[in-house]
C-alpha cells in the first residue's frame, strides 16, 4: 500500500461509522481483537461503535433471536440509527454465517423498515449497503481456511498447564491419566496438546479407532510398564468409535481399571480452557487481523463479498467467508458419512500431519546408521521436543542415535550417550546442555569423534551459532573426508535470528515470558512507565513481537534506527496520553537497539519529562526469557521439525550410501529446516551465507519489520503506515488447505 493509498483510506474512513461485536463462544484474545479493530478505525476516521453482549469486555452470546428475521429487521434498524454500514463480527462459523445472511438481506430488511414507517427512504437510501467482515473466535481451530482462530493457542496453554500439573505428581505415583479437552467435532485440542506431551494415546472425532481398540491400547500401555512412572490418555471430548458410537472418557478410565488395573485418574478439563489469560501468540494473531479487517472493511464496495480475515503461514489473508464456511460444513458431513480419511484431509495439511506424526512416533525398529545430536547456542524452549522427536523417529528408521553433550564443544571430547527421551517434551532449556563454542576452534577433535563412534549424519539443534557451525564443518569438508556426511540445522533461539527461516523454536516461549513479566510488573500501577528490556542480541523481534501484544506505547530496535528527536517525540506523546485517561505506558528496548542509547538513559530520560504526570521504572528481563517450560506452540513446532529433520536425514542417508560408508558431498546435504509462510524447506548454508550478517548474528532482511507501522498504529501515532502490506485475497480450496502450515 502507497502513501496515497493509505491517505485515500483516511478519507474513505473520515466520518463513517462502524461497529465490532464478539459473537458466539468466548475465545482468549477477542478483547485484542477488539482493541485492534477500534483503534485502527479510529486512525483511519471511523466512529467506532462496541456492540454488547454481541469472555469477552464487551460480552458475547448466542443470539437466537437474531436467526429469526424479526430478529434481523430489529438488528439493521439498531445500525441504521447510528448510521453504521460496516460491521466487524468476532466469532465462530455459526455467527459469520448470520453475519453474511444479515448481510445479504440487508436491502430487504431496510425496505422492510420503510414500509412499516420507521426509517425514511431517504435514510434507507443512505444506508443501502452493509459490509461485512470477519474474525474468527474459536478455541477448536476448526474453521477452514485460517491456519489459527483466535483463542486456540491460548486454550493449549490451559491444556499444557494440567498436563505438566500432572506431569509433576507422576514423580511419586505410577499412574495412568485420563483426560479430557474440549472438541465436541474437532480434535485440533487433543491432537496438539497429545504431540505436545507425548501423550500415550489419543481419541479424536476425525479419526475413530478401528476394531479392538481396547485390547490395543492396553497392550501399548502395558508395554510401556518398565521404565515409565505416567502414562496419559487424551481424549476429545466429541471422540467416537467406528460406528460412530461415543467413547467417553470414563468408559476409558474404567477400561484401563478393569484390564490393567492401574491406578487410573480421570480429569475433564471443560470451560477451563476457555478462561484465563490469553497467550503472547493469541494477542498478537488478534492485533495483526483487527488491523486488516479494518482496512478491508474501508476497501469494501457493493461488488466485494463479505470476508474473514485468516492467517496463512505469517501472513494476514483475506478469504471469502462462504467458501470457509462451505469447507467447514463439509468436513463435519464427511464425518456424518463415515469417511473419516477424507476429513482429516479436510481439516488442513496441518492437522493431516500432526496426525500422521502422532501415529509414526509410536513404533521402534533395530539400529542401522548411527546420528548425533547436539544443542548449539543459548538454551530455548523446544529444544527438548525436537531431540525427543528425533530420537523416537530416528529409531524408527532403524538408526543409532547419540546425544552430545554441551554442543561442539562436547562433540570435540567426546562426551556422547545413549539415553532415554521419554518425559523431554514439556522440559525447558537444553537437557543435552548447550554451548556457544564454534567447531573451528576444536576442528580436529570433532573429526576425531566423528570417526571413533562412526557417525553418519549430524543434527544440529540450536540458534546462529548452530547455523554458523555447519557452515564452518561444510566448509571444512575439503580437508576432511569424515565431514562429507548429511548435515541439518534446526534453528532454535529466542532471538529468531537464524537466516532461511521466520520461525525459531524457543521465541513463541520467550515472547509469552516477556508478556507475563511484564504484566506482573504493571499490574494495578497508575500513573507509571514502564521501561523494559529485552534480549535478541542486536534482533529486534522478540521486542517488537512483545510490543505488539502487550500494547507498547514505543519500541526501539537495533533494525529500526531512532534518534534524540524520535525519542522526544515518543516522550510528548506518551505525556500527551498519561495526562488524559489512560494512567498506565510501557517502553521496551531491545538490549542492543542503541550503543549509547541506553536502558538506563531512557529511563531516566523518561523519569526528567514525565515529573509531576508520571513516574518512571526501569526493569531488565535479562535470561528468564529462556528459561521455562516451553509453550504448547514450540512443543509442537520442535516435535514437528525433528520428524522433518530426521526424515530428511534418513533420505540423504540414503541417497549419498556408497558400498560400506555414505558420503556426502554437495552443498544440498548440509541445510538449515526452515519455514517462511506455509513451506518448509531444507536450505544449504551456502546458500544463505550471501544473506547473513555475520557481524550482528542476523539475517540481512527481517520480515516481521512489517509489524512495526501496525505497533505504532495502535499506540495511536498518526504515521504515514506506507510500509504497511495489506492482506491478499486467497481462495479456499482443496488444495490450497492440504498445506501444512506447522500450526
Amino acid at each position: 500500500m502507497s502513501f496515497m493509498d493509505v491517505e485515500k483510506l483516511k478519507m474513505t474512513g473520515a466520518g463513517r461509522a462502524m461497529a465490532v461485536l464478539t459473537s458466539g463462544g468466548d475465545a482468549q484474545g477477542m478483547n485484542a481483537a477488539v482493541r485492534a479493530v477500534t483503534r485502527m478505525g479510529i486512525y483511519v476516521g471511523a466512529k467506532v461503535y462496541l456492540i454488547y453482549e454481541g469472555g469477552t469486555m464487551i460480552g458475547s452470546a448466542r443470539c437466537k433471536a437474531f436467526t429469526t428475521r424479526e430478529g434481523r429487521i430489529a438488528a439493521a434498524f439498531n445500525l441504521v440509527k447510528k448510521g453504521i454500514t460496516n460491521l466487524c463480527v468476532c466469532g465462530g462459523d455459526g455467527s459469520l454465517t448470520g453475519a453474511n445472511i444479515f448481510r445479504s438481506e440487508w436491502s430487504g430488511l431496510l425496505a422492510e423498515l420503510v414500509e412499516k414507517g420507521r426509517i425514511t427512504d431517504t435514510l434507507a437510501k443512505q444506508h443501502g449497503h452493509l459490509n461485512i467482515v470477519g474474525l474468527v473466535g474459536s478455541i477448536d481451530n476448526d474453521f477452514c481456511g485460517t491456519d489459527m482462530t483466535i483463542g486456540a493457542d491460548s486454550a493449549l496453554h490451559r491444556i499444557m498447564e494440567i498436563i505438566d500439573a500432572i506431569m509433576t505428581t507422576a514423580q511419586s505415583h505410577q499412574r495412568t491419566f485420563v483426560l479430557e479437552v474440549m472438541g465436541r467435532h474437532c480434535g485440533y485440542l487433543a491432537l496438539v496438546s497429545a504431540l505436545a506431551s507425548g501423550a500415550d494415546w489419543l481419541f479424536i472425532p476425525e479419526a475413530p479407532p478401528k476394531e479392538g481398540w481396547e485390547d490395543r491400547m492396553c497392550n501399548r500401555l502395558e508395554s510401556r510398564t518398565t521404565g515409565s512412572r505416567l502414562n496419559i490418555i487424551i481424549i476429545a471430548e466429541g471422540a467416537i468409535d467406528m460406528n460412530g458410537k461415543p467413547i467417553t472418557s470414563t468408559y476409558v478410565k474404567d477400561l484401563v481399571v478393569k484390564r490393567l488395573g492401574y491406578d487410573t485418574r480421570l480429569t475433564v478439563l471443560g470451560h477451563v480452557q476457555r478462561g484465563g489469560t490469553p497467550s503472547a501468540f493469541d494477542r498478537t494473531l488478534s492485533s495483526r487481523l483487527g488491523v486488516e479487517a479494518v482496512i478491508a472493511l474501508m476497501e469494501a464496495t457493493p461488488d466485494t463479498p463479505a470476508c474473514v480475515i485468516g492467517l496463512s503461514g505469517n501472513q494476514a489473508v483475506r478469504l471469502p467467508l462462504m467458501e470457509c464456511v462451505e469447507m467447514t460444513k463439509l468436513v463435519q458431513k464427511c464425518m456424518n458419512e463415515r469417511r473419516f480419511d477424507e476429513a482429516v484431509k479436510l481439516r488442513g495439511g496441518s492437522f493431516e500431519n500432526n496426525w500422521n506424526i502422532y501415529k509414526l512416533l509410536a513404533f521402534q525398529k533395530p539400529t542401522n546408521f548411527t546420528l548425533a545430536i547436539l544443542n548449539v547456542g543459548a538454551p530455548a524452549a523446544g529444544m527438548n521436543s525436537a531431540v525427543r522427536s528425533a530420537v523416537r523417529l530416528a529409531l524408527i528408521h532403524g538408526h543409532k542415535v547419540y546425544g552430545v553433550h554441551d554442543g561442539f564443544q562436547g562433540l570435540a571430547k567426546g562426551e556422547m550417550n545413549w539415553g532415554n527421551v521419554a518425559g523431554w517434551t514439556g522440559q525447558g532449556g537444553s537437557l543435552l546442555g548447550t554451548k556457544r563454542t564454534l567447531p573451528e576452534e576444536h576442528m580436529e577433535n570433532v573429526v576425531e569423534t566423528i570417526r571413533k563412534y562412526k557417525i553418519s549424519a549430524l543434527l544440529v539443534i540450536g540458534g546462529f551459532e548452530g547455523y554458523e557451525g555447519v557452515l564452518q564443518l561444510f566448509e571444512a569438508r575439503t580437508h576432511y573426508e569424515e565431514l562429507c556426511i548429511p548435515m541439518c540445522v534446526v534453528p532454535a533461539t529466542i532471538s529468531n535470528n537464524v537466516p532461511g527461516t521466520d520461525f525459531s523454536l524457543g521465541a513463541d516461549t520467550a515472547v509469552n515470558s516477556c508478556c507475563d513479566k511484564i504484566k506482573q510488573s504493571a499490574s494495578g500501577t497508575k500513573s507509571r512507565v514502564f521501561v523494559v528490556e529485552t534480549m535478541g542480541g542486536y534482533s529486534g523481534y522478540l521486542a517488537t513481537t512483545a510490543g505488539i501484544a502487550t500494547g507498547a506505547d514505543a519500541v526501539y530496535i537495533y533494525e529500526d534506527p531512532f534518534n534524540i528527536h524520535d525519542l522526544t517525540t515518543n516522550v510528548e506523546h506518551l505525556t500527551e496520553k498519561m495526562k488524559k485517561d489512560v494512567q498506565r505506558g510501557l517502553v521496551l528496548r531491545n538490549e542492543k537497539c542503541h550503543e549509547f542509547y541506553t536502558t538506563d538513559f531512557i529511563h531516566k530520560l523518561y523519569s526528567a519529562e514525565g515529573k509531576g504526570i508520571f513516574d518512571c521504572r526501569f526493569n531488565v528481563l535479562g535470561h528468564l526469557q529462556q528459561g521455562g517450560a516451553p509453550s504448547p506452540f514450540d512443543r509442537n513446532f520442535g516435535t514437528k521439525l525433528g520428524v522433518r529433520a530426521i526424515q530428511w536425514l534418513s533420505q540423504k542417508l540414503s541417497e549419498n550410501f556408497r558400498q560400506d560408508h555414505v558420503f556426502a558431498n554437495s552443498s544440498d546435504t548440509a541445510c538449515v529446516l526452515g519455514f517462511s509462510r506455509k513451506v518448509i524447506s531444507f536450505i544449504p548454508v551456502t546458500e544463505l551465507k550471501a544473506m547473513t550478517d555475520f557481524e550482528h548474528r542476523m539475517p540481512k532482511e527481517q520480515w516481521w519489520l512489517k509489524f512495526r507501522p501496525i505497533l505504532k498504529m495502535l499506540a495511536k501515532y498518526q504515521i504515514s503506515f506506507c510500509e504497511y502490506v495489506p492482506g491478499e485475497i486467497e481462495h479456499v480450496t482443496r488444495r490450497s488447505i492440504s498445506i501444512d502450515s506447522v500450526f
